[in-house]
């Protein structure tokens, strides 16, 4: 009797063990929508859930709305870009004085067709430019002689992004095209232009910035038509003045580098990289390597800039002996570019070259249209070039003339100095 009753109770242990393993087994498969039923699991659900605290900047550049501005729609209503609150009339339309007529002509026609066939690309293109139908054409002449190209090298794609440029930006474009160099020349030269101007886009990517393939486009084009005056509107090489300095030894004849807006507005209308003092270094370092080559820059109106910040520009561009300034009205190329702040207008344009004048640079064009390659502004750079060469010939003359021709040695140093 013992002995079975000893036999079931080993039995009914046995049962309750694997009963025991059986409820475990269930427990321990988490299904979907499952309630937790181990006590460690039931312990951490009945904790209160920390929220993570809100990231807050100090630094009052990056004050603005906060993420739950942006959820409860309060964010559109927190202006915090200067260039917006400086805005006087949010609707206001193009002036009459910004309306130009559609491109056409022979010499238009030309130009087009050569630079398709070529491949290359043009800055007057890729940025909409205005004045595209007037330089291409040669104005109101026609003439091959007068009409002015901007070639962009290094590709159409840059590696920054401008808000107010219309170029298509990635952060790794193709790769340099290595017979870019002879294909812009050939263009040139079968074009039979007396004034051409080289842009670029930024090249970040590359360790020179691109300033070996613009020097040897420079070179190529002077051998295949040295008659051509050629100007070279460069990037700024990351700051690095020693790639800068490789393009000013070449054989250009006007190094450009556009500030394109005051100091104070830099960082809000140009790309972070690109600042106004590295800008001025650039030029400053062109100007110091090769003090015959004419130093450019340009400036866009309509950001909300003042006169007080204006006037500070050309004083440092004086500074560092910029020879030309040219000053256009900001225009925004799409919808997804900034906003124009005020149209400028042309007597607000007059009124700027009257002062760059007095201030002692040998040329300023300004309107409303000009831009940074207008063609205006190339025909008296040009007459310049040759009036600097013409007064360096007649200096070398000199040298080897008679002591009886001291007063024309004296004239022509009047000449240069004045120049």
């Amino acid at each position: 009797m013992y002995a079975t009753n000893k036999i079931e109770v080993r039995s009914f242990v046995n049962n309750l063990y694997k009963l025991n393993n059986q409820i475990n087994r269930v427990n321990s498969v988490r299904c979907l929508a499952s309630i937790p039923t181990s006590p460690n699991e039931q312990q951490s659900s009945n904790r209160k859930v920390r929220r993570r605290r809100t990231t807050r900047f100090s630094d009052d550049l990056n004050k603005g709305p906060s993420f739950d501005d942006f959820v409860s729609g309060k964010a559109k209503d927190m202006l915090m870009d200067p260039l917006e609150q400086a805005r006087k009339d949010p609707n206001a339309r193009l002036p009459a004085w910004l309306k130009v007529p559609i491109p056409k002509g022979k010499s238009f026609t030309k130009i087009k067709k050569d630079v398709r066939d070529l491949k290359l690309s043009t800055v007057c293109e890729e940025a909409k430019c205005p004045n595209i139908g007037e330089c291409w054409s040669g104005g109101k002449s026609g003439s091959k002689k007068e009409a002015t190209a901007t070639i962009m090298l290094m590709g159409d794609t840059c590696t920054r992004g401008c808000r107010f440029c219309s170029v298509k930006t990635n952060r790794a474009p193709a790769p340099l095209d290595p017979n870019e160099p002879e294909n812009t020349a050939e263009a040139i030269s079968r074009w039979g232009l007396g004034y051409v101007v080289l842009t670029t886009v930024d090249r970040d990517d590359l360790p020179d910035g691109g300033s070996h393939h613009l020097k040897s486009t420079v070179e190529k084009i002077k051998f295949k038509a040295p008659e051509i005056k050629v100007e070279v509107l460069s990037g700024d090489f990351k700051g690095d003045l020693e790639m800068a300095k490789v393009l000013a030894t070449s054989p250009l004849d006007v190094f450009a580098h556009n500030l394109e807006t005051v100091e104070d507005l830099t960082p809000f209308v140009r790309d972070r990289r690109a600042t106004y003092r590295q800008s001025l270094a650039v030029l400053n370092t062109a100007k110091l390597t090769n003090p015959n080559l004419i130093t450019k820059t340009s400036i866009m109106l309509g950001f909300g800039e003042s006169d007080e910040q204006i006037m500070k520009t050309l004083k440092d561009l004086r500074e560092i002996n910029c020879d030309v300034v040219t000053f256009g009205q900001y225009m925004r190329p799409t919808k997804r570019h900034m906003k124009v702040v005020e149209y400028i207008r042309p007597e607000k344009f007059d009124y700027w070259k009257e002062t760059a004048l007095k201030l002692g640079f040998l040329y300023c064009a300004s309107g409303p249209l000009v831009r940074s390659s207008y063609k205006a502004g190339e025909s008296f750079i040009e007459n310049v070039i040759n009036k600097r060469k013409e007064a360096r010939a007649n200096l070398k003359t000199s040298s080897n003339s008679t002591p009886t021709d001291n007063a024309k040695t004296s004239t022509t140093t009047t000449i240069e100095s004045s120049i």
